[in-house]
């Protein structure tokens, strides 16, 4: 029986879809609830974007080259949910997609990056996959992988929302030195309470050590 192959992978925005709105507009955040790939290399995803200024993020939007065509499905007062065409500048996903029989997870764009999760038949194909990337010049980087069966605990052990909350963490300057964001912050981030911040945190920390710095001492 073939195993499935969960990964965790991250593609500068530019080489992607939505780069130049990303890039243009600070602090959207936009996110993939269901993607679509066509034989002629197309993609058509259905995307939120996230945003207080709708109208000036459509504006950026309608300029954006790697969409081809764009349609507002649902509007509610933070976010909008669009079907989009994207160009086949995102072939890297469309392979995946397509001729590795891959399948996206999750997928969320910010700032300069797009972060995937996505799962693969097999390992091999993630391997081809980041080989074509390699040679056509695209930068595509492996942050995690685990097998599917491990489910939410492959991830060293983290639930999906401690994962989401430390990567948030990370992302908005919660462990620099000074901190650029404290609890409160990342809990209205969230929409959570502060209480429930915290908590993920301190369990997100202690199953980090647990399965990879204490782990690999007892070997």
């Amino acid at each position: 029986m073939t195993t499935g192959t969960v990964a965790e992978v991250e593609i500068p925005a530019d080489e992607f879809a939505l780069g130049q709105t990303l890039s243009t507009i600070d602090g959207l955040t936009v996110e993939i609830e269901r993607v679509v790939a066509h034989p002629d290399d197309h993609l058509m995803p259905f995307v939120w974007v996230s945003d207080g200024n709708h109208e000036a993020t459509e504006a950026v939007l309608a300029e954006d080259p790697s969409i081809e065509y764009i349609e507002l499905l649902v509007d509610l007062e933070d976010e909008r949910l669009y079907r989009m065409e994207w160009v086949d500048q995102i072939e890297m996903l469309v392979r995946l997609l397509t001729e590795e029989e891959g399948t996206v997870l999750a997928a969320r764009g910010a700032e300069q990056s797009w972060h995937f999760r996505i799962v693969v038949p097999e390992r091999a194909a993630l391997s081809r996959t980041y080989e074509h990337c390699q040679e056509h010049g695209l930068s595509l980087t492996i942050r995690n992988l685990y097998r599917l069966e491990d489910g939410r605990h492959g991830r060293f052990g983290l639930t999906a929302e401690q994962q989401e909350m430390l990567i948030l963490a990370h992302e908005h300057g919660y462990y620099t030195v000074p901190r650029e964001i404290d609890a409160s912050d990342l809990a209205d981030e969230l929409g959570i309470s502060h209480q429930a911040v915290s908590e993920r945190l301190r369990r997100g920390h202690e199953k980090l050590m647990k399965n990879t710095l204490i782990s690999k001492n007892a070997e």
